[in-house]
């Protein structure tokens, strides 16, 4: 319990890597946020342009307003820097940031009540506003207008499995969770370049995952992002890590769901298969997604929402 009455020390942690232009931005959002029992903890990886010094500046004008840790040192990896800003952090609850990002006034306090309200829950997420490199607005909604998901299906642990593992929707620094949830889903797994899927998939399998529909951070788009690459090999090396993620973490679902996601293996390697120009084995992964899809399909219990289509 924090000196706020009963409102929860959250600690936003920042993973900050060249992002010069923008992470003054990323902290001056979390001073902005009305929530009051918060601290930032922030590490640079290994920056090659001024995000430290950017961080410093800020740090020199705004440090004595709330608890900053700040690190500095060399390039470790965006999992391995969120496990140390886990391990660094003192609050209850954990706000995952980005420095490329920022949050939206309010978006704390609506993600810290639906957890206290929902004990059983150890993670939620909200939705983002999506903005360009100036912080002008594209879309109101990333789930809905950029990802193109149907957020109905996250009013229920079955809709969460079968939205996180069939249309990976999830932009930008949208979940708060309980420090202690790590214990359960074992921290993020250090090595991978695309960590958020893998750590999700974890939480939908044992429905620890919440929603709320309510926009709480913008996420930038800025033509660097990680998962937006054009870029054909570094694409085929993305989609193969998550081919890897997805037959690591299918034997934590039961059926249909698991199902689900070896058809969903399928897919994966059916977008490699057209990037490595291999139209044969793209038919046969295509065939393959297409019947694992259908198989799990007519087993998912209803939800008040048609499955979507991949």
């Amino acid at each position: 319990m924090s000196a706020h009455g009963k409102l929860p020390l959250v600690s936003v942690l920042i993973p900050a890597f060249n992002h010069e232009r923008f992470v003054q931005r990323c902290l001056d959002s979390v001073l902005e946020d009305p929530y009051p029992a918060k601290e930032i903890i922030v590490i640079d990886d290994g920056s090659t342009d001024r995000t430290a010094a950017c961080i410093a500046d800020w740090l020199a004008r705004h440090g004595h307003e709330l608890h900053v840790e700040f690190v500095r040192r060399g390039n470790r990896g965006i999992s391995a820097t969120l496990n140390e800003l886990a391990a660094r952090a003192r609050g209850e609850f954990l706000r995952l940031g980005a420095s490329d990002d920022y949050l939206l006034p309010g978006g704390t306090e609506a993600l810290v009540r639906y957890l206290l309200s929902r004990p059983l829950k150890r993670a939620v997420i909200g939705d983002s506003m999506v903005v360009d490199a100036e912080g002008n607005k594209l879309h109101d909604s990333g789930m809905r207008d950029l990802h193109g998901a149907d957020k109905r299906l996250y009013d229920s642990d079955e809709g969460i499995k079968r939205a996180v593992i069939s249309r990976w929707a999830i932009g930008g620094p949208v979940a708060l969770l309980r420090k202690n949830a790590l214990e359960t889903v074992d921290r993020w797994t250090e090595g991978l370049r695309i960590d958020d899927w893998d750590f999700f998939l974890r939480l939908a399998a044992c429905d620890a995952l919440g929603f709320i529909d309510v926009s709480v951070c913008a996420y930038r788009l800025h033509g660097n992002n990680v998962s937006k690459t054009r870029h054909a090999a570094t694409r085929i090396v993305n989609l193969s890590e998550s081919r890897q993620v997805a037959l690591r973490r299918a034997g934590l679902f039961e059926e249909p769901y698991r199902s689900l996601l070896k058809a969903q293996v399928h897919y994966i390697s059916a977008k490699i298969a057209f990037l490595q120009k291999q139209p044969f084995s793209l038919a046969v992964h295509m065939l393959a997604f297409v019947l694992l899809r259908w198989s799990s399909k007519i087993r998912l219990p209803w939800t008040g929402a048609t499955l979507e289509k991949a």
